[in-house]
């Protein structure tokens, strides 16, 4: 039985290890959200503001109903929605009232729209001295460039990332997904915690200032390291690995493909064994891994004609039998339908308004201990309105209906 509502009110007991911890959300679009569905999947009660004056545009990407949006449901689960008209003095300052009341405050609006708004981070502290405040930015807050907003192509571009991905010998392709939103998001949600384990040991709260682009490029290190010892500019490599070869994707039947990583000679040979081409490991181009990585173009030609009419998933069952790293590439729906994942739990039931039971994408983490409950989907527009209102900040039906009247709750 789902328990992710009683009596109209959210269950804010879901247990994990942030339980207790409350998190103001004014976040849109990807990695401010994400952050703070990361944090809501460790037990926190992360609360997102918004209104209808202001709507995340997650809500209107994919669909009409701003309470049906996929991209919004995909990334919202275990959030609860209050509604604030920013715009207003008396918006302003219960938005404040709220901040009292919470542990972390998370944004990733536009540069100097909190400090314009009172919001920022010394005023916060004026309100709740050890208050958190985690900003998301493209550039950060400060610098020439601290002024910029963008979205995750360009944190992919600007942090180096887009300059690696493309076909060898080729220009630079880029990456076509918010690898840049989720990465940040989750670094955002890693300082958020260790800012909080700061908190308990000193009673200091501060502010945590992140950048998008340092980001991107603290996971495209081994790179610039490259670049600084060799002088050689990274370019884009395909699937070549330096220390691996072959290292790739080969192609199967009915449109599968297998991804086949080898690091080291007896790892070529049983490839060779288990695709019954023993001759190929004695071939003068292939007998050492910096041959076969010189000689990669033809090697892969090679493999590709004997996977090519095989069963992707008895030939990657065949082939890691004998010690070779060879796993399917899975499609979307090949993950949907994945029992190694669904018995893992990372497919998660959860009810929501409008959709009923479905299944999320729940936290790649299992904790022997202290495991947060995931059983709500994405909020509706001011879902919570009553709680935080009533419950929180105390404030009588009377109060809520002016409120609303006023379109201060908007």
């Amino acid at each position: 039985m789902l328990d992710a509502q009683v009596n109209g009110m959210p269950n804010t007991s879901r247990g994990g290890p942030l339980q207790g911890v409350r998190v103001l959300e004014l976040t849109k679009v990807w990695a401010g959200p994400y952050a703070g569905k990361l944090l809501a999947f460790l037990g926190a009660e992360v609360i997102k503001v918004e209104s209808n004056s202001n709507l995340d545009e997650m809500r209107a990407y994919g669909g009409v109903d701003i309470n049906h949006a996929p991209y919004f449901l995909s990334i919202n689960s275990e959030i609860l929605s209050v509604q604030i008209n920013m715009k207003t003095a008396e918006g302003l300052q219960l938005f404040r009232d709220m901040v009292a009341k919470s542990d972390i405050v998370i944004n990733n609006i536009r540069p100097g729209a909190m400090e314009r708004s009172g919001l920022g981070y010394e005023q916060l502290r004026e309100i709740k001295r050890d208050i958190i405040a985690v900003s998301i930015k493209m550039f950060g807050n400060d610098g020439p460039l601290g002024h910029q907003t963008g979205y995750a192509p360009c944190f992919a571009a600007l942090g180096g990332l887009n300059s690696l991905a493309g076909y060898e010998g080729g220009p630079p392709l880029g990456v076509n997904h918010r690898y840049g939103d989720s990465t940040v998001g989750a670094q955002a949600a890693y300082a958020a915690i260790v800012a909080l384990m700061h908190r308990q040991r000193t009673g200091e709260g501060q502010f945590v200032d992140v950048s998008a682009v340092e980001g991107m490029s603290s996971m495209v290190g081994d790179s610039l390291f490259e670049q600084g010892l060799t002088g050689k500019s990274a370019v884009p490599d395909g699937n070549a690995h330096a220390d691996m070869a072959p290292h790739g994707c080969y192609p199967c039947r009915d449109g599968t493909w297998l991804s086949i990583a080898v690091a080291s000679d007896p790892e070529w040979h049983a490839l060779c064994e288990g695709l019954d081409r023993a001759d190929l490991a004695k071939d003068s181009r292939f007998m050492t891994r910096a041959q076969r990585y010189e000689h990669r173009s033809g090697l892969d030609e090679q493999l590709s004609e004997l996977t090519k009419e095989q069963d992707v998933d008895a030939l990657a069952n065949h082939l890691r039998a004998l010690g070779v790293a060879a796993f399917k590439s899975q499609s979307s729906v090949n993950l949907i339908g994945d029992q190694y994942l669904w018995g893992r739990d990372f497919f998660r039931f959860v009810s929501d308004n409008k959709e009923g039971a479905r299944p999320i994408l729940g936290a790649p983490w299992r904790m022997s201990k202290a495991s947060a409950s995931i059983s709500r989907g994405a909020p509706d527009l001011g879902e919570h309105n009553a709680y935080v209102y009533r419950e929180i900040l105390g404030l009588s039906d009377e109060k809520l209906q002016e409120l609303i009247g006023n379109r201060i709750v908007d």
